[in-house]
C-alpha cells in the first residue's frame, strides 16, 4: 500500500511539473521559444514538439494513462535537455533538477503505472 501511495505520489508531481512546463513554453511564446532551440543549434519546430509532450503527457502522467509510454517521451526529452543545455552549467544549478525528474521518468517507463490510474483501470476491464 505504502509503496503504491509513493509511486502515485511521484506520478502526480512529474505530471503537474510537466504540465506547468508545456504551459510555460506555450504562453512564453512558442515562435519565441523556437528562437532559442535555433540559436542553440537544435531545429526550431522540436520546440512545438517539446512543449506538446510536456503539456500532453503531463496530462496524461496526471491520469496514470499510458504512463510507459509518456515516461519514454520524458526520458528522451529529459536526455536531450541534459546533453544540448543543462549539462553545461554542471550539476548544481545545471541538472541535477532534470536528472531528478529524468529519474521519475524512468521509474514510470520501466514500472509503469500500477495504482490510481487509468492504466490500472483499463487493465482490470482487459483481464474480465
Amino acid at each position: 500500500m505504502k509503496q503504491n501511495i509513493g509511486a502515485l505520489l511521484l506520478r502526480v508531481v512529474l505530471g503537474v511539473i510537466l504540465i506547468g512546463h508545456g504551459v510555460g513554453k506555450f504562453q512564453d511564446g512558442i515562435g519565441n521559444i523556437a528562437g532559442w532551440f535555433d540559436s542553440i543549434g537544435l531545429p526550431g519546430f522540436l520546440a512545438y514538439i517539446v512543449a506538446s509532450i510536456e503539456l500532453v503527457g503531463g496530462i496524461a502522467m496526471l491520469l496514470g494513462l499510458a504512463t510507459r509510454i509518456v515516461g519514454g517521451l520524458f526520458v528522451l526529452v529529459l536526455l536531450g535537455a541534459i546533453v544540448t543545455v543543462q549539462f553545461s552549467a554542471g550539476f548544481i544549478g545545471g541538472y541535477a533538477y532534470d536528472l531528478a525528474l529524468l529519474a521519475m521518468s524512468a521509474y514510470f517507463l520501466l514500472n509503469g503505472s500500477t495504482s490510481y490510474s487509468i492504466d490500472q483501470y483499463l487493465s482490470k476491464l482487459k483481464s474480465k
